[in-house]
């Protein structure tokens, strides 16, 4: 990805991030795609682990396609319990009570 396709790429992670509601959760392909990359959901993952400033989103909202949270990051289980959010077996998130798009325009 050239570098100002990636400068895009990031900013339009960051954006959508930071408008996913208190409660709710949405995947990393999820974003991937409404960047118009549905390919890259690893590189959402990276861009929330490695953006300065990315701390400040409410990057514990995103989770994978089965609804499992970061490996390593206990914290995250905690502050989406605090939200309310609903999990299954295992710390899966209930996706079908909590997933989030945003609203098309």
């Amino acid at each position: 990805m050239p570098p100002e396709e990636a400068r895009q790429f990031r900013d339009a992670v960051l954006s959508i991030v930071s408008q996913i509601p208190r409660g709710r959760v949405t995947t990393y392909g999820t974003i991937a795609t409404l960047t118009g990359w549905p390919s890259h959901s690893r590189m959402v993952g990276r861009t929330l682990r490695y953006t300065p400033g990315a701390e400040r989103l409410p990057c514990h909202r995103v989770v994978n396609a089965a609804g499992r949270t970061a490996p390593g990051w206990g914290g995250q289980i905690v502050l989406l319990h605090a939200e309310g959010v609903r999990f299954k077996r295992h710390n899966v998130v209930d996706l079908s009570k909590h997933f989030w798009v945003p609203e098309e325009e």
